[in-house]
């Protein structure tokens, strides 16, 4: 808790505050509300895209109590508000990591080789739908979804394709996968032994946050416990057999993209990696054996300063969490490492180019927040999948940022701002107001199954959505600045049809030339061991060798687990 802030108002000040606020009473009386009367200012309420009221001016007196050493400390230092490396983007840039994924593997493929040939220094996979719901491409649900929001991978096979020809000892990726995380991260686990690159030499980041997926982005197959259980043997394997490789992104993003605020993001996200950590440590693992494996992954919407401020609480909140609450030791173990996206839910099909302009912005904002790796979006993905020339301008963008606008050449830049202080002060107090609500519901799991986070989301994101309406809040060519009669004059991406036939032909013949067999007994053990208490990870890759499909693998979990349905909450 953040009790050494919650001082009495009413305190006395020291004598230079005190002289400040008389300074500050004279300079509102005598200067500014005389021409506030004069001149009307653009609006009666100036809030942050969350809808956090923001003051004309801020001084000292917002911070009183602000100490260097126990707020901000310096960078690679506890409490890390500054960030968790000595000498930050002065040493190394963050990764640039373009989310990427169409059609068939060898589409995909095509793609990745584009955007390391123009700069990209490491991959980021999106799967299409049925790969995300753990169904084959020949299931009857994935009729009209194969290959449309990502690439399709069944198999073995396909994942040996996607990979072909790239180096996974010298590329880092990451898999934006949740349900069947186990299932791919053993599949790039072979890939790269077929291409004779060890378990131990590669590394990447699964996304494998499952809370959040009951929270906001609805792509679960399984019941919150047993997902939970799922998620903690892969840590437990991962952390001996997949040393580098990040076990876990934990994931405000989609909480964001569903319309939360910032504060909401931040808090729900942090309670999912304490729930996370402490699943770990009730398993009877050693926090500092898998805490410097977790990582993070966080939006990057509008408001420059409120993102800057989230970002640099959630670094202070977790080292003190990780501190004091789970007892970490290793310094690494108290890192917030973290990727940023930035936001899709803000880019418009009204008047693409301005997705730009957006997105620069955001990608600022990510910086100064000391963003580790970064992801930003395409003018277009308002209307399709990024075309290359759209990802291309969406990589340029970061480059710019790192090599022409000096932002990267000091370390946490915005620090010792007024605003930023008292603004991230006010995020993480608020934070721990949440911890306290959803504590008190006994957690989590007991909060998912309430309806909490679901409610909590759908009002703020239907309060934004009526201030929009009513105008009160202006998206630039969609309520103002509006071209009458705009016909949109960019390229559109279009998954050609025929993907979906050849992909359920590849798959037709993988099942005709393995050893269905070795299939069948990989199945019967993954089920033998679900159902009691052995890690599933072994049976897993076991399956995943013997060119078992996701759908046959998960099907096994749904027969052991059940399917998950959400509670109702309107």
């Amino acid at each position: 808790m953040v009790t050494d802030r919650a001082e009495p108002e009413s305190a006395p000040l020291d004598p230079e505050l005190e002289a400040i606020r008389k300074a500050k009473e004279q300079w509102e009386s005598e200067v500014l509300r005389p021409h506030q009367e004069k001149y009307a200012e653009r609006a009666k309420e100036f809030t942050t895209t969350s809808g956090r009221p923001v003051k004309v001016i801020y001084t000292p007196l917002d911070i009183p109590r602000f100490d260097y050493v126990r707020d901000l400390g310096f960078p690679s230092q506890y409490p890390f508000t500054r960030g968790v490396q000595p000498n930050m983007y002065r040493g190394r840039l963050w990764t640039m990591r373009q989310f990427a994924g169409m059609g068939t593997a060898e589409e995909s493929n095509a793609r990745y080789k584009f955007l390391l040939a123009n700069g990209q220094t490491g991959l980021s996979v999106a799967f299409h739908l049925p790969t995300l719901f753990g169904r084959d491409s020949d299931h009857p649900f994935s009729r009209g979804e194969v290959g449309k929001l990502g690439v399709a991978v069944d198999t073995l096979k396909d994942m040996e394709i996607l990979f072909d020809g790239i180096p996974l000892d010298r590329v880092t990726t990451s898999m934006t996968i949740n349900a069947p995380a186990s299932i791919l991260l053993a599949m790039y686990m072979v890939t790269a032994e077929k291409q004779g690159v060890s378990s131990h030499q590669i590394g990447g980041t699964i996304q494998n946050d499952l809370l959040k997926e009951y929270m906001a982005q609805k792509s679960w197959i399984y019941p919150p416990e047993p997902s939970l259980r799922i998620i903690v043997d892969i840590i437990e394997y991962a952390t001996e057999h997949i040393p580098r490789w990040n076990t876990i992104s934990i994931s405000g993003y989609h909480i964001r993209e569903a319309g939360s605020t910032a504060v909401q993001e931040l808090a729900f996200t942090l309670l999912n990696g304490m729930t996370y950590v402490q699943a770990c440590i009730d398993r009877g693992l050693d926090v500092d054996t898998f805490a410097p494996r977790l990582s993070f992954f966080f939006n990057s919407h509008n408001d420059i300063f409120e993102e800057v401020a989230k970002f640099r609480a959630a670094r202070r909140i977790w080292a003190r969490e990780m501190k004091e609450r789970f007892g970490a030791k290793k310094k690494r173990s108290l890192w917030m490492r973290f990727h940023t996206q930035t936001a899709g839910c803000s880019l418009t099909a009204q008047q693409p180019m301005v997705n730009i302009v957006r997105t620069a912005y955001q990608a600022l904002a990510a910086v100064l927040g000391g963003t580790q790796s970064l992801h930003t979006n395409s003018m277009d993905e308002a209307l399709c999948l990024p075309t290359e020339d759209a990802v291309r301008v969406a990589l340029r963008t970061q480059q710019v940022l790192a090599y022409e606008s000096g932002v990267a050449n000091t370390i946490d830049p915005l620090a010792g701002s007024y605003y930023v202080e008292w603004l991230t002060n006010q995020m993480e107090e608020e934070a721990y107001k949440y911890f306290d609500r959803v504590e008190a519901m006994g957690g989590v799991l007991a909060a998912i199954e309430k309806g909490f986070f679901q409610r909590e989301i759908a009002e703020a994101s239907y309060r934004y959505q009526r201030e929009v309406e009513e105008k009160r809040r202006t998206i630039v060519g969609v309520n103002e600045f509006v071209l009458e009669g705009e016909e949109i004059r960019i390229p559109v991406l279009k998954i050609d049809p025929e993907v979906e036939r050849k992909q359920v032909e590849r798959l037709e013949r993988v099942r005709l030339e393995r050893d269905n067999r070795c299939v069948q007994e990989a199945l019967d053990g993954l089920r033998k061991a679900s159902e009691g208490d052995e890690n599933i990870m072994p049976h897993v890759v076991r399956a995943v060798r013997a060119y078992a499909t996701i759908g046959e693998i998960c099907d096994v979990w749904r027969d052991v687990f059940g399917e998950w349905e959400e509670p109702k909450i309107f």
